[in-house]
């Protein structure tokens, strides 16, 4: 840590580092017009960054340059369990690699505070109508992850540094919202904010308190957990003016789907949103906290808000201590973060939206950014109709209705409306229709608590709304088995079935693989679409139902007050209650059991957990990147639930027969996400999604949708996992041709790794999206990027050729992509290197994150 710049925080016996003072030094007044983000930057700069290199890293941020790396120092790493596990099994075969190589294995350990809340392994087998579903849910969950659960508390022994909060708590994001980030933190007697790099794309959730936090792959965040610097170029920072109010009886969940289709379409892919104005003034943190979220979903990095009254009230509300909340307002009217003090940040762009133009919104059939205003959906020709017949499911059934997700049950207003609704359709005789599987799984017992102060619980599980579960389920493709009577009926009649959900993602195969779309929608949208049974309804004119006396009932009837709204939050929503979930949550745990090995004990049965085998074999080897085969050539829009889906284990799937050899009954396959801290299942998860296109998958003169490719010289289709065994055996370097928007979605380190372990070294693409291409740079995978107007249909590829690249690799150096095609005809083609900084060129020739941080870890060792 540096000293200069460093000064007392008036009002605390705290210091701070002097940001202001170090910027306006280079440049008088410069300080006075950084965007929000720059100045949190600026901070860490000043604080971490080698004194030697620091006015250079400054001046990237006051002169707004992008030719220059600087680095960026996280304060926290935050992981749920599929991608932290997965991580913390990489930093333990970590610790087996280096014992190997005569080092000291027990030195291996996360430098930065990392917490690991286990929240994505709950699927909802039994739904909300059953009186038990949690225990019963609770208990499924724990047999089938038992090897997981095993290796996780033996991390939290294992490993300094690392604190879990254990299954049945709620939803990463929801807890470190409501309680995990001070927003300011004081450490070592100095204050500095809480900045923060998560494995999920959703970290952004807390940008709503004001704290930089953005999601990362696996990979970025073992990285980060091992002490080395985060390397960024300035990011685009873009302003948007939120002006007007929503209109009565328009939820947060509208505003932040018209806010996604809005910045889409306005191009903010990789930028950090900023949000002012008298519309962001007049949100309620939890409304904040509905927009960060969906960060991803409009494509940005990061979706940021001031700290204000709203920051300070919310703080208060959720049960931080009066010092705390003090600390932080403290702070940031000191350091230029209060809001009042950035009416002169400077913006290259700037966009405007108007809240008030917000209709009644939701999102489908397949993506989160396409909105669709509910009067619309009942005329929209989604596919096949089905002839409605009595007594059977009707076309268009929504087979899963589901409250979840951190989106939505972070923020009280959408979880009451929701309660309101279903009060107001019970008595009314109102009931959801019987094929409707139907859930509430809130991201904080909190949620529990103020429901039932408001006597809302019994109200939503009367309509088949009782809590599953504390986890994220549905959204992340955890939504259990359906009837079987209800799933053969599907089947029969090939009908269109669908889910609609409060969640954030919807892309095809992820919800369930038999809802064939999935929508997205306010938590009270989904209790009046679980009482209509099917999306072909027009929600704010057709009949609901009749009441006792036969009189019609619309939605209109039903929907509550905002003013109703905000009363019952304002009398059930308390301070005691976070503060009765949290305080026995983050109570110092004093473990006075046994320790454990440094070296994990691996179960050779286990299909869960398996010794990675990143630093072996051929991952150890050179890459040639010569007479590479496609193992595929796919279209716009690949998304990481194509190339590692997350949802349930289909028996007739390749890791499906995998199981079942390994002795896994069917109902214990479990889901493919939390398999994938073994290799030997997430390496069959690779491309398996059903809905995946793969223009190479040609039958009949048609491509066949599937997972399936072509394995060359022969021509034949087969399965994908089959062609991936049949290069590895052949020793076949490969390649993969996309279109625009590779791996957008979850951030998700298997669909990196999985493609690296079948032997893919090269991929080119017309676009990627900034996770995934840092998880491929980070398993030793070239990014390629097309250059504009150039791509797979221009060039006529179509798998039967061989690839070379040749080059010398630098920063986004052009390098040249040689096609050989099957009649002898070489075409060279110039392409982007899409290594971006230096440190990335560094980290691909070591073969990755892992591989490069083994060396240095000897070498300092050595040099020690």
């Amino acid at each position: 840590m540096n000293t200069a710049n460093r000064k007392p925080l008036p009002g605390t016996q705290l210091d701070f580092f002097d940001t202001r003072a170090a910027v306006d030094a280079i440049q008088p007044g410069a300080y006075d017009k950084l965007p929000y983000t720059s100045r949190v930057l600026a901070e860490n700069l000043v604080r971490r960054c080698d004194p030697a290199t620091l006015n250079a890293s400054l001046s990237q941020l006051i002169e707004r340059k992008r030719d220059l790396d600087f680095p960026w120092f996280p304060a926290r790493v935050v992981c749920h369990d599929i991608l932290g596990q997965t991580a913390l099994v990489d930093l333990a075969g970590l610790r087996d690699a280096i014992a190997d190589m005569g080092g000291d294995p027990s030195k291996v350990n996360p430098v930065v505070p990392t917490q690991l809340i286990v929240d994505h392994s709950l699927a909802v087998e039994h739904g909300g109508f059953d009186k038990d579903a949690f225990e019963k849910n609770r208990a499924i969950e724990d047999r089938r992850n038992e090897d997981r659960f095993h290796f996780i508390n033996w991390t939290k022994k294992a490993f300094k540094n690392v604190d879990v909060i254990p299954p049945g708590n709620g939803i990463m994001h929801q807890i470190n919202l409501e309680r995990m980030s001070p927003v300011v933190h004081a450490r070592d007697g100095v204050a500095f904010p809480d900045t923060l790099v998560g494995t999920d794309s959703h970290t952004p959730h807390v940008d709503a308190l004001g704290v930089i936090a953005i999601g990362v792959g696996g990979l970025e965040a073992e990285s980060v957990m091992l002490g080395r610097a985060s390397w960024m170029r300035l990011p685009d920072i873009i302003g948007v003016e939120l002006t007007g109010k929503p209109q009565p009886g328009i939820t947060a969940t509208d505003v932040v789907l018209a806010l996604t289709e809005f910045l889409r379409a306005q191009k903010v892919v990789g930028a950090y949103v900023e949000f002012y104005g008298e519309g962001a003034s007049a949100l309620t943190l939890g409304d904040r906290a509905t927009i960060s979220n969906m960060t991803p979903e409009f494509g940005a990095t990061a979706a940021m808000f001031y700290i204000d009254q709203q920051t300070i009230d919310y703080l208060t509300l959720t049960g931080r201590e009066a010092d705390q909340v003090k600390l932080v307002e403290l702070y940031a009217r000191a350091t230029g973060l209060w809001a009042d003090t950035l009416t002169n940040a400077e913006y290259e762009r700037v966009l405007t939206f108007d809240l008030s133009s917000v209709v009644r919104n939701m999102a489908g059939p397949s993506n989160p950014h396409k909105r669709l205003p509910v009067s619309e959906l009942a005329a929209r020709g989604i596919s096949g109709v089905v002839e409605n017949e009595p007594g059977k499911m009707p076309d268009g059934a929504v087979i899963i209705a589901a409250i979840t997700s951190c989106t939505n049950t972070s923020n009280p207003r959408n979880v009451i409306a929701a309660g309101l609704l279903a009060r107001n359709a019970n008595k009314l005789g109102l009931t959801r229709k019987p094929w409707v599987k139907s859930s509430l799984a809130p991201g904080s017992k909190a949620v529990q608590l103020y429901l039932e102060e408001a006597n809302l619980l019994p109200e939503l599980e009367q309509l088949g709304f009782g809590i599953v579960g504390f986890a994220c389920t549905t959204c992340n493709g955890m939504s259990g088995a359906l009837d079987p009577m209800i799933q053969q009926e599907v089947i029969d009649r090939d009908l269109y079935a669908t889910a609609v959900l409060s969640g954030n993602r919807n892309f095809d195969g992820r919800i369930h693989p038999y809802a064939k779309q999935a929508f997205l929608a306010s938590p009270p949208l989904v209790v009046a679409y679980a009482i209509a049974g099917t999306i072909r309804f027009d929600i704010e004119k057709d009949v609901l139902g009749l009441d006792a006396n036969g009189k019609e009932i619309r939605l209109k009837d039903i929907w509550p007050s905002d003013e109703e709204i905000d009363a019952v939050v304002a009398a059930s929503v308390k301070p005691e209650q976070f503060n009765k979930v949290y305080i026995p949550m983050f109570a110092i745990d004093e473990d006075t059991g046994p320790k454990v090995e440094p070296l994990y004990d691996w179960r050779p049965q286990s299909t869960y957990i398996r010794r990675p085998p990143y630093w072996e074999g051929a991952l150890a080897g050179e890459r040639s990147l010569k007479g590479m085969r496609p193992l595929a050539v796919l279209p716009d829009n690949i998304t990481t639930d194509h190339l590692s889906p997350s949802n349930a284990i289909m028996l007739d799937s390749a890791a499906g027969e995998y199981l079942a050899k390994m002795g896994l009954p069917e109902e214990d396959f479990n889901s493919y996400a939390t398999h994938r801290g073994d290799h030997l299942t997430a390496q069959r998860a690779t491309f398996a999604n059903p809905q995946l296109v793969n223009e190479m998958a040609v039958v009949d003169g048609k491509v066949k949708k599937g997972s399936l490719t072509r394995i060359e010289p022969e021509g034949q289709v087969v399965r994908m996992w089959e062609a991936i065994e049949t290069y590895m055996e052949r020793k076949q370097p490969l390649i993969i041709i996309a279109g625009a928007d590779y791996g957008q979605g979850s951030s998700r380190d298997w669909a990196a790794k999985g493609v690296r372990l079948a032997g893919v070294e090269a991929i080119v693409a017309e676009g990627f999206e900034r996770i995934h291409r840092t998880n491929l740079v980070g398993m030793g995978v070239l990014p390629l990027e097309f250059k504009p107007g150039v791509n797979r249909t221009t060039l006529g590829i179509d798998g039967s050729e061989t690839f070379d690249v040749i080059g010398e690799r630098t920063p986004r150096t052009t390098l040249t992509l040689v096609i050989n095609r099957k009649n002898g005809e070489r075409v060279e083609v110039p392409v982007t290197c899409r290594l971006d900084t230096a440190e990335e060129v560094s980290i691909y020739e070591a073969g990755g994150v892992l591989q490069r941080f083994a060396q240095d870890f000897l070498e300092s060792a050595t040099a020690g």
